[in-house]
C-alpha cells in the first residue's frame, strides 16, 4: 500500500499520546473536563455581535455578487488593512490576503526556500510549524528564548544557529505559548542580525491586540530589517476564526518588497483561496468593532489577571500578551498533566509538546473569568504537592 503514497502521507499519525488516551476515556465516561488547551474564545461566549455581522455580510454579499477576483485580495480589503498599520505608511499594494495565518506561513516558506533549506523559529515552539515545514519540504531550526530573562530572545544563540541553509527567521510576538513580547531593543538586535546575514523575518503578530502592562506594541516592521513579512488575521483579532481572513504586510527594502509581491501574486493567483464575501466585509469589520473590542480585550485581561492571581504561590514569568501561560514545575511534567486530568479534570499540556525543557506545563487562561482563578489555584496546589 505504501507505494501509492508520498513519504509525508505514509508517515502520518502514530500512536495517540497517553494524556489524550486518558482524556478520551474520561470523556467517554461522561466526565466534564476543563479544557485549558484550546483557547477558543467563541466557546466561552465571546463572539462578534451577530446582528452586526449579519448586516455586514449581507452588504458584502451584494458587493461580491459579480466574481472579479484580485490575486492579492480585493483592494477595498487591502486598503483597510493598510490603514490598520498607520503610522507605518504601508501601501495597499504591500498587503496580500490569505485564508489564515497558517496559509501565510506556507506562502512564505514557498517564496523563500528550496527543498531541504532551513528556517529559524523560537524555542519554545508551536507544533503547527513542523507540519507546515514538512508540507513545504523545509527544516525548522530553533533559537532559544531565555526564561530567566522573561523569555527574551537569545540573540547570540539565534545568530549561532544560522547556517548556509538558513533562509528566514520566524519571530512570534506576542509569543505563543510564553506570552513574551519582544522589546524594541530585541527587535533592533534581530533586525541587525537579519541585515548582516541577508535574511527575511516572518513576524507573527496574531495576538498583538492583547497586551498586558504595555502602552504600545513594538513591531519589527518599524526597524531597518531588509525584508519583513508581518502576519495577522481576524481569527484572534476579532474572534472570527470562521471568517478565514488573514494577511501578510510586506515591508523593507523597495526592490525586495517588489520581488516578494510579484512572486506572492503568482502563488495566490494559482489558488485564489480567500472567500470573496469575507474580503468585502473587511472594511466594515474594522470600522464597526470599537465597542466589541473594548469588551473583548477587557474580558481577556480579566482572565489573564485571574490566572496570575491563582498562581501567586508559584514562580513563573507572567504573560505580557496573548492567551497562554508557560509554568515551570518541580516534578515530571507528563505525570503532572496526567494527575491534573485524572484527579481535577483539568486538561493542560506538558512542556515537551512545545519543545520546552526541562519540566513545564502550558495552558491557556481563556475560560469563564469567574472560574479562572479557582482553576489556576487548583493547578498551583496540585503541582506544589506533587513536588514534595
Amino acid at each position: 500500500m505504501e507505494m501509492f503514497f508520498s513519504d509525508f502521507a505514509a508517515n502520518l499519525g502514530g500512536a495517540k499520546n497517553s494524556l489524550y488516551l486518558l482524556h478520551d476515556r474520561l470523556k467517554d465516561e461522561g466526565a466534564r473536563i476543563v479544557d485549558l488547551v484550546r483557547g477558543n474564545v467563541n466557546e466561552h461566549g465571546i463572539v462578534y455581535p451577530p446582528d452586526m455581522l449579519d448586516e455586514i455580510l449581507h452588504n458584502a454579499s451584494d458587493a461580491a455578487r459579480v466574481y472579479r477576483p484580485d490575486s492579492l485580495g480585493q483592494s477595498i480589503a487591502r486598503e483597510a488593512i493598510a490603514r490598520y498599520y498607520n503610522p507605518l505608511n504601508i501601501s495597499p499594494q504591500q498587503v496580500l490576503l490569505t485564508p489564515g495565518t497558517s496559509v501565510s506561513y506556507w506562502y512564505c516558506f514557498k517564496l523563500l526556500t528550496q527543498v531541504a533549506d532551513e528556517i529559524l523559529c523560537p524555542q519554545p515552539s508551536y507544533p503547527l510549524f513542523d507540519y507546515i515545514a514538512r508540507l513545504a519540504g523545509v527544516h525548522m531550526r530553533q533559537y532559544r528564548l531565555l526564561e530567566h530573562r522573561g523569555w527574551a530572545i537569545d540573540l547570540d544563540h539565534l545568530e549561532s544557529q544560522i547556517t548556509e541553509s538558513t533562509r528566514a527567521i520566524i519571530l512570534i510576538s506576542p509569543h505563543n505559548p510564553t506570552g513574551m513580547i519582544a522589546s524594541e531593543d530585541q527587535l533592533e538586535g534581530l533586525a541587525d542580525i537579519a541585515a548582516r546575514h541577508s535574511l527575511p523575518i516572518i513576524s507573527d503578530e496574531v495576538f498583538s491586540e492583547f497586551l498586558f502592562d504595555l502602552d504600545s506594541f513594538p513591531r519589527v516592521a518599524e526597524t531597518a530589517a531588509p525584508l519583513v513579512f508581518t502576519l495577522n488575521g481576524f481569527s484572534k483579532m476579532f474572534a472570527l476564526p470562521g471568517m478565514k481572513i488573514g494577511w501578510m504586510a510586506i515591508t523593507g527594502e523597495e526592490a525586495l518588497v517588489k520581488k516578494s509581491i510579484a512572486a506572492l501574486d503568482l502563488i495566490s493567483d494559482t489558488f485564489l483561496p480567500v472567500n470573496e464575501i469575507a474580503q468585502f466585509a473587511v472594511p466594515a469589520i474594522f470600522q464597526r468593532s470599537e465597542e466589541f473590542m473594548r469588551h473583548y480585550k477587557s474580558w481577556v485581561l480579566q482572565c489573564r489577571n485571574a490566572a496570575v492571581d491563582g498562581l501567586k504561590t508559584m514562580t513563573f514569568v507572567p504573560p505580557h500578551g496573548g492567551f497562554y501561560i508557560t509554568l515551570p514545575i518541580a516534578t515530571d511534567e507528563e505525570a503532572a498533566a496526567s494527575r491534573l486530568l485524572q484527579t481535577d479534570r483539568i486538561l493542560v499540556h506538558p512542556g515537551y509538546f512545545y519543545d520546552i525543557a526541562p519540566e513545564h506545563l502550558v495552558m491557556t487562561f481563556i475560560d469563564d473569568p469567574a472560574l479562572v482563578k479557582n482553576h489556576f489555584e487548583t493547578i498551583a496546589r496540585a503541582v506544589s504537592h506533587s513536588g514534595h
